[in-house]
């Protein structure tokens, strides 16, 4: 890699990008902030369109903006450096095809040739675990094999900024977790990742920093300790109870100590709290006050994705309305 500069991998600025079909057009992308800093994974989040798909296409140089600026380590596309930036970008899109008849060495020979500078198509297959497969037909591969091959394809011209759009989706965790490891790598050397996900886990793992998007426009930013933090309270607490009197009401339930949300339904409780350690003796002692039986009891940390549906009222794998 060959990244050099102090600014920033990448620089949106009010970036509008709409869609016409007919009569109707979908605004896709409503006047985007976003910069990523150099050699940090930056995760753009959101439901099915969102806009994330577009932004990142917009970034890659396959679409381009209606208005607003797109800069690339410091280049911009169409001012005369679209070369130049391609060069120093690598793209793996949320479905990649090769020809079934070639082996995984021919494909990355194939991609190698289209670059001046790059990794040794060996180097390649042992970053992403396919020296065994560097025969086989790629028709041949299983499913992970086959999205690791697409993210060697973009490694394979020591790429600078590295896009993956959904590079996990469908995959067995085993094959997810060595796509991580190869995300990580590249971190490691250097490189600047924006990975798009629909797997919280997989953002809070690999992530610096992450970007939720809705309806085109960005409503979160921040690191996924920040972002959970937003919320007000880090825990969930979950109990199934017998009080048919209703003593265990929403509040006197948020009267309980650090519970900063409650909510009933039928004989289910929900609380938010800041601590597990303080609400669940509080919320335990007002049960055994009122002799509420305790049917059942959970407690679990927030999420990135509880962090979505406070900001939101969706689900990131709801469609768009």
């Amino acid at each position: 890699m060959s990244a050099t500069g102090d600014g920033p991998a990448i620089e949106l600025i009010a970036v509008r990008k709409s869609f016409v079909k007919g009569k109707q057009t979908t605004v896709a992308v409503d006047g985007l902030d976003l910069v990523v800093a150099r050699g940090e994974v930056f995760g753009l989040l959101g439901p099915n369109g969102a806009g994330k798909t577009t932004t990142i296409e917009m970034c890659e140089g396959l679409t381009a903006p209606d208005a607003g600026t797109v800069r690339i380590l410091g280049r911009s596309w169409g001012a005369g450096d679209d070369d130049a930036i391609r060069a120093q970008i690598g793209v793996c899109l949320q479905k990649t095809e090769f020809h079934d008849k070639a082996t995984v060495r021919e494909v990355l020979q194939l991609f190698a040739s289209f670059y001046d500078r790059g990794r040794s198509v060996d180097e390649v297959l042992e970053l992403v675990s396919l020296q065994e497969k560097a025969k086989a037909r790629q028709s041949t591969l299983s499913g992970g094999q086959r999205q690791r091959l697409a993210v060697a394809t973009a490694l394979v011209g020591a790429p600078d900024v590295l896009f993956l759009d959904e590079p996990t989706t469908g995959l067995d965790p085993q094959s997810r977790r060595q796509l991580w490891d190869v995300v990580r790598a590249f971190r490691a050397g250097g490189g600047t990742v924006v990975l798009t996900t629909h797997y919280m886990d997989e953002a809070q793992q690999l992530c610096d920093r992450i970007g939720i998007v809705d309806r085109g426009r960005r409503i979160a930013l921040g690191t996924p300790g920040e972002l959970i933090r937003s919320l007000g309270a880090e825990h969930f607490v979950t109990a199934e109870i017998d009080d048919p009197n209703g003593h265990a009401s929403e509040a006197r339930l948020l009267e309980l100590p650090d519970v900063v949300a409650a909510e009933r339904n039928g004989s289910e409780l929900q609380l938010t709290v800041r601590s597990v350690h303080t609400a669940l003796p509080a919320l335990l002692a007002l049960l055994a006050t009122h002799s509420v039986s305790l049917r059942g009891l959970a407690t679990r940390s927030a999420t990135l994705e509880d962090v979505f549906v406070h900001l939101t009222g969706r689900h990131l794998r709801e469609d768009a309305a």
